[in-house]
């Protein structure tokens, strides 16, 4: 990956964000896009829809009469994170947090307050309550340094915000990036990317649309709002929703061992024709360089998107220390399902816009994909007719 594209890879993994608290990734992601010439709009729920300039556009799209589908990449700019509830003292806040986290090694845990003008600075955990099932926080309160707030003005409380904080908000050790919040800043990442290629070739606009969605962490609530407007519904072409992810390790999906062509998830597998199509784009452009598997460690908006009868396939980077638990360990984990910054490889970044890249490619078999399949197959059958 060239240095440009990391350059803006760690600028958009540096920045809070939190469910329904993605401001800062909205604004940044709207300034690239304007920067590039890509259009884009909000839909109701304030996802950002990305290669249409309104809903009007938008629904253009869908009803377009072409061969090619359109591709609907799908990524979230939220990941798990509090929202500040009130003050119990002049330094102690009290927060609610909102998707997965660490459940052990919490208490004096760093964490960085946010609000709308960016991030502010960093207090530590006290009185952690997980969830009643055990496998998140559910409330928390922040202790937070007086010099914070030395300029004698406090925050209100429901505008603060924020996550696990560590030695810095994003660094690098060789083609390692550890953060935050990988998850799903790095889905993000490839479809604004993918957007600013699409728009340079003018043939390819028609048939790609992105989604960035919002508290995908807490349920998918922004795909299952946009999905609820009924848009969709009304498409008269063939849409394929492209789900990106950063999903946890596992065995045979490992980081640095490339992107991975996404079989399904934790609750479904995915469209077995789209899928032919992916898997061949993989074998041709990252031949030995990809990796194939079901990632049943979560689920993803490729499950939303097949609920709602709108066929899917995914494509995931391997992601350490998923949701900033300690699973794979490393600099700054504070041990064994304790918090932990997330962490990539950019050469399965780089493999992920590759395969973006390909699957916006012209004419492929999107129709028909098991042909070659099938003549392979027949070939077979008459090898050994004669033994029938």
């Amino acid at each position: 990956m060239d240095r440009s594209r990391v350059s803006r890879l760690l600028k958009l993994l540096s920045l809070p964000t939190a469910p329904f608290r993605e401001q800062h990734i909205v604004k940044h992601v709207s300034a690239f896009l304007e920067r590039h010439g890509v259009p884009f709009f909000k839909d109701p729920i304030g996802n950002i829809v990305v290669g249409a300039a309104s809903r009007s556009d938008y629904e253009q799209a869908l009803r377009r009469a072409t061969r090619d589908p359109l591709r609907l990449f799908i990524a979230h700019m939220d990941h798990p994170g509090f929202h500040g509830e009130r003050w119990i003292s002049a330094n102690v806040l009290a927060v609610r947090w909102h998707g997965g986290s660490p459940v052990r090694h919490l208490t004096g845990a760093r964490v960085r307050l946010a609000d709308d003008s960016g991030v502010l600075g960093a207090g530590t955990l006290r009185r952690v309550r997980r969830n009643r099932a055990g496998w998140a926080i559910d409330t928390a309160e922040i202790r937070v340094p007086g010099p914070l707030f030395s300029n004698g003005s406090r925050p209100a409380a429901r505008s603060l915000f924020g996550g696990f904080a560590f030695r810095s908000p994003v660094w690098r050790h060789r083609d390692r990036v550890y953060c935050p919040a990988a998850d799903d800043l790095i889905g993000v990442f490839a479809v604004i990317e993918t957007a600013r290629l699409v728009w340079q070739q003018p043939r390819a606009r028609p048939n790609f649309l992105g989604l960035l969605t919002r508290a995908e962490e807490v349920g998918f609530v922004g795909a299952i709002g946009h999905l609820g407007l009924g848009w969709l519904e009304r498409r008269r072409r063939k849409v394929i929703a492209v789900s990106l992810e950063a999903s946890r390790t596992l065995p045979g999906a490992d980081v640095g061992k490339g992107p991975i062509v996404r079989l399904g998830d934790r609750r479904t597998v995915f469209s077995p024709d789209g899928l032919r199509v992916l898997g061949e784009a993989a074998s041709r452009h990252l031949a030995g360089r990809h990796q194939r598997r079901i990632m049943d460690g979560g689920s993803c908006e490729a499950t939303a998107m097949t609920a709602w009868g709108v066929p899917a396939i995914g494509i995931s980077v391997p992601l350490g220390n998923y949701h900033n638990q300690g699973f794979e360990g490393g600099p700054d984990c504070r041990g064994p399902s304790g918090p932990a910054p997330e962490f990539v490889d950019l050469d399965d970044v780089d493999g992920l816009l590759r395969l973006c890249r390909a699957l916006m490619e012209k004419d492929l078999p999107w129709n028909d994909p098991w042909q070659r399949q099938r003549v392979a197959l027949r070939g077979t059958l008459r090898k050994y007719r004669k033994l029938l």
